[in-house]
Formats: C-alpha cells, sequence, structure tokens
C-alpha cells in the first residue's frame, strides 16, 4: 500500500486555513481509486506545543494508482489548491506502507520471560 501525507505547521490565521482546507479536502476526497482517508489534528508533543497542526493521510493500493490519482485532472486540480497555502507552511510526502494486524517483531523482547527462566 502506498500513501502521500501533507503535513500541515501551524497556522498564523487559523481561520484562513479552515477555508482553504475544506476546499482542499473536498477536492482530494474525489480523487479516483482512494482506499482509505486519514485526517490527524495534532494535539501536541512531548516538547509542548507541536509546529504541526495537522497531517492529510491518503491510501491507495500501489504506487502506480497513486500517481495515476495526483495526475489525473482532479488530482492536479487539488494540487493546485494546496500551493494556494503560504510558502513553507506544508510538506509533501509519499511513503510506502508495512503493516501487521496484531504481528509481532522477530526480535525477541528483552522483557518477556523465556522458557529457561
Amino acid at each position: 500500500m502506498y500513501k502521500f501525507m501533507i503535513i500541515f505547521r501551524q497556522p498564523v490565521d487559523v481561520e484562513t486555513f479552515e477555508r482553504h482546507y475544506v476546499q482542499l479536502l473536498g477536492l482530494v476526497e474525489r480523487m479516483p481509486n482512494i482506499e482509505r482517508r486519514q485526517v490527524i489534528n495534532v494535539m501536541g508533543s512531548p516538547m509542548g506545543r507541536s509546529p504541526y497542526y495537522r497531517i492529510l493521510e491518503i491510501y491507495f493500493q500501489d504506487r502506480e494508482t497513486m500517481e495515476a490519482a495526483l495526475m489525473s485532472p482532479i488530482g492536479q486540480e487539488a494540487g493546485a489548491e494546496l500551493y494556494q497555502f503560504p510558502q513553507f507552511t506544508f510538506e509533501i510526502l509519499f511513503a510506502e506502507i508495512y503493516e501487521e494486524a496484531g504481528g509481532r517483531s522477530i526480535a525477541p523482547n528483552p522483557y518477556e520471560p523465556t522458557e529457561k527462566e
């Protein structure tokens, strides 16, 4: 599975950010072949206030499907909308996802008793 993420920094003007964000999200959600969407509202960090405000994650079956969606007319329109946000207020990342439900690492857990103990 592949995803693209848009990581937004804390906005100077939250109201203006939210107006642009709603328009962007409406376009992104219309892109073809989306498997899943996550909106993450960042609440803070161990150090207090986070420099990040929101993360948008859009999942696709594979890299080719993601690239086709981004290059589609609606994907291009969403990209143009994204660049309405001020420069340096967001980052875009692409990621390959490895996920296992309930899986375990093959490395032993040093806190788990062994059969010898």
